[in-house]
């Protein structure tokens, strides 16, 4: 190997090395940004139907079916628009909703202790849990949204840190237009790679399998961008 190829070489690793930074900070942007989506969702639902059933307009059994019916497909809706990763640590803390009786029966529990029926209740007790249910469709998990949120500061720093150093390249490059062609590129291919290469490990290791999908899509965008690195 000549030492015009060997300094190709290490220059495309650096290269896919930054890239990857840029798919890691993508990663973290979309998902926190998704996760965020889907509090403020189900809290401006669970507000709606509070007000409704307490004004009289719809019953309390209605209003916690439809809050748990639409809590369940705002969290399918939204497991859609995340990344493989985000989706596989969705599914490891849960894999699908909770339906309205399972609840229900948590609630009184929860209340009145684990021998007493949600039947043996006075309509009003009823109607006293069917608004528990509606207020708790309308939270999500704090520890879960505070991570999301902390991976967010997170994300957003590794994509300027990224920026910085596709800069940097471009600025100290000879030719420092197909240099800024080749970053662009490469972030580009890494970050598709990234999501296709998770995609992948999902339906190889399961849906539920955060670690395997995480390899994957570290493993796609790295393999994607030192291809278009060697294709340029």
């Amino acid at each position: 190997m000549t030492i015009n190829n060997e300094r190709r070489l290490f220059e495309n690793a650096i290269q896919a090395l930054e890239a990857e930074i840029a798919n890691i900070g993508a990663h973290l942007v979309i998902d926190s940004s998704a996760r965020q989506s889907y509090s403020r969702k189900i809290k401006a639902m669970a507000n709606e139907l509070r007000v409704q059933a307490s004004s009289g307009r719809i019953s309390w059994v209605d209003a916690a079916n439809t809050a748990n019916e639409t809590r369940n497909a705002i969290m399918e809706i939204t497991r859609r628009r995340s990344t493989p990763v985000g989706k596989a640590l969705a599914h490891s803390i849960k894999q699908q909703g909770k339906t309205l009786n399972e609840i229900i029966a948590k609630k009184v529990i929860k209340v009145y202790g684990p021998k007493v029926s949600f039947h043996d209740l006075t309509a009003q007790q009823q109607n006293a849990i069917y608004a528990e249910v509606v207020k708790s469709a309308g939270k999500s998990n704090p520890k879960v949204s505070a991570t999301m949120k902390k991976l967010s500061y997170a994300g957003r720093s590794l994509i300027f840190l990224s920026i910085a150093l596709s800069v940097y390249t471009v600025a100290t490059a000879e030719n420092k237009v197909e240099a800024a062609g080749k970053e662009a590129a490469l972030t580009g291919a890494s970050i598709a790679g990234g999501i296709a290469g998770g995609a992948v490990a999902g339906l190889a290791c399961g849906p539920g399998a955060p670690v395997c999908v995480t390899v994957g899509a570290f493993v796609g965008g790295a393999l994607a961008a030192i291809g278009i690195g060697f294709a340029w």
